[in-house]
């Protein structure tokens, strides 16, 4: 039976690190016989130049016939002055929304092999395995009414909405609650519930749902303190779950405890398990063409997508084997550069993969 992967490489770095996946997908397809078909399209800055649209119809119609979609990244200050409805990022916003991707899964695992490239002591994040469970499709990004205008005053003013209903709360809840059964059975809810009334709402939505996971910890926590126990004492959490903004934040803080964020992987997934998969980091247009960036996180990814939307979780333990013999021999991109490592470029890493494979 064939299945189809639909790649996005989007801006900037997009392109180079999902070219190296793309790599990396098409040698586990013949290895262990997956019957993947691939197709790609345009979405974000790439798709306003060509189609004047950051989410050309052709793009969705592929997206939701898709098995699986594999995303670069999307933006740069290429198009920072189009007006919000045109910018890259709706791109990815509506991809997320019409296809309801609402489960952000983001992993933040420290590779042992990386421990001294943490800004933070190794004694500290040694042996970090964090999953962050983001609400995806709902909050503050998505509320409505939201825009800009102008007061009697004549003063402008901006405003934005930050609503969640029962149902999309309790549905990432149990998303959440799914996975910490699997893992270390301890759920860290993340909200803001003394001055948020939306949050006070998730709160009392996650302690309904706690009778119907009585093997998980439960515990609460509000974001400001959650980011200093990140910092703090890492290795104290096991599963976060938490709204779409907070999320959005935490999840790139915890990107920096592993060494790099260039190492982090996520996946969006639906009700039928469809996902489209991305690493954490942004679009880096700043070192885009230099053949500088690091395509783990693009490739981990790649493995994630096998695993949650493809079922194959042997070829997605193979690439993450390969990943982690290529970080034993030493070989590293700037971003995880450290004493005694031998740099190389995107293109060589993904080789490296591909060999070790």
């Amino acid at each position: 039976m064939s299945r189809s992967v639909l790649l996005l490489p989007g801006d900037g770095i997009g392109p180079e690190i999902v070219a190296e996946a793309e790599k990396v997908l098409h040698k586990v397809n013949e290895k262990f016989s997956l019957g993947l078909s691939f197709e790609s399209a345009l979405v974000g800055g790439a798709a306003i130049d060509a189609e004047d649209t950051p989410l050309p119809a052709d793009t969705l119609d592929k997206a939701r016939k898709a098995d699986a979609i594999l995303l670069g990244a999307v933006g740069g200050p290429k198009w920072d002055s189009l007006p919000m409805a045109k910018r890259p990022e709706k791109g990815l916003l509506g991809l997320r929304s019409n296809l309801e991707l609402f489960a952000n899964l983001r992993p933040a695992i420290l590779y042992p092999q990386l421990a001294s490239a943490s800004s933070l002591k190794p004694e500290v994040v040694s042996g970090l395995d964090i999953l962050i469970v983001r609400e995806l499709t709902g909050g503050i990004y998505f509320g409505q009414p939201r825009g800009v205008r102008q007061l009697e005053s004549g003063e402008r003013q901006g405003y934005n909405t930050y609503q969640y209903t029962e149902s999309e709360i309790r549905r990432i809840g149990r998303v959440a609650f799914e996975a910490a059964q699997q893992r270390g059975k301890k759920l860290c809810s993340v909200d803001k519930a003394n001055v948020l009334e939306v949050t006070v709402l998730w709160r009392e939505i996650m302690e309904e749902l706690k009778s119907e996971y009585p093997d998980v910890e439960l515990s609460h926590m509000y974001v400001d303190n959650a980011a200093m126990q990140l910092v703090k004492a890492p290795k104290q959490f096991d599963v976060i779950v938490t709204g779409n903004m907070f999320g959005d934040i935490l999840s790139d803080e915890a990107a920096m405890l592993t060494g790099s964020i260039g190492m982090l992987p996520s996946a969006s997934l639906n009700s039928e398990k469809q996902g489209m998969y991305e690493p954490c980091h942004g679009s880096a247009p700043d070192i885009a063409g230099q053949g500088v960036a690091n395509p783990l996180a693009t490739i981990i990814s790649a493995a994630m997508m096998l695993r949650y939307s493809l079922n194959e979780d042997d070829a997605a333990a193979a690439i993450e084997a390969a990943v982690s013999k290529v970080l034993d021999q030493g070989l590293r991109t700037a971003d995880i550069m450290s004493e005694g490592g031998k740099k190389v470029s995107t293109r060589e890493m993904g080789e490296a993969v591909l060999s070790a494979l």
